[in-house]
């Protein structure tokens, strides 16, 4: 997927429509700037505002994927291809999301054992040491709430006893125990409460077999 020969296909359409980056961006609720962001390629819109566009454009999303207007013969085949260019590009972007909850997870722990080392082994006064107390409770607190924001955009595990693959709800995942890679949560499809595992997509990857309830 080419995001400067969207980006420019939507710059394009919008001037048909006489429409100004302002106008454009106030009629889908969002600034300029990401309208500009487009339009020089830094950026593709996001899923919730890709029919709104497109109606505004006046333009399919596979038109809008694809960065060209397509005639009903090659709309078939652009489809497929804008598709699977859309699920690998979720697949990654849930991968980096992933290295970045584990960094921060690392740099958490590493920042709040360094405070404990130095609050245990210097000759502090007793007023340091509640402070660097406070500042160890502080930045593992923040630390897991910033991995715990970051998984909760979209937490996707996968049910093992039926298969199915499910976005948990907020207050199932605060609630739910867990290991690293595995949280007890309760599958919608089947109704089972199993040690449920943590994936990187609601697609199976290729290869995975299909599993039956």
């Amino acid at each position: 997927m080419d995001q400067k020969k969207t980006g420019a296909f939507i710059a394009q359409m919008r001037k048909e429509k006489g429409l100004t980056q302002a106008e454009l961006a106030d009629a889908l609720l969002i600034s300029d700037r990401t309208v500009s962001k487009w339009e020089t390629g830094k950026g593709l819109p996001e899923i919730s505002l890709m029919l709104p566009l497109c109606e505004k454009l006046g333009v399919t999303v596979n038109e809008l994927l694809t960065g060209t207007k397509l005639s009903s013969d090659e709309y078939q085949k652009k489809a497929e291809v804008n598709i699977m260019d859309l699920m690998q590009e979720r697949r990654a972007e849930t991968r980096f999301r992933l290295v970045i909850e584990i960094l921060v997870l690392f740099l958490t722990l590493l920042a709040g054992t360094t405070l404990v080392l130095v609050t245990e082994h210097l000759a502090l006064t007793t007023g340091w040491k509640i402070a660097l107390i406070v500042i160890t409770v502080v930045v593992f607190i923040l630390g897991i709430a910033v991995c715990a924001m970051l998984e909760m955009r979209k937490a996707v595990f996968e049910c093992q006893n039926c298969g199915h693959r499910f976005v948990s709800k907020k207050v199932a995942y605060i609630m739910g125990m867990h290991t690293i890679t595995r949280r007890h949560l309760k599958c919608p499809k089947c109704g089972v409460r199993n040690w449920c595992k943590r994936c990187l997509s609601l697609e199976k990857e290729e290869g995975d077999e299909e599993k039956t309830e």
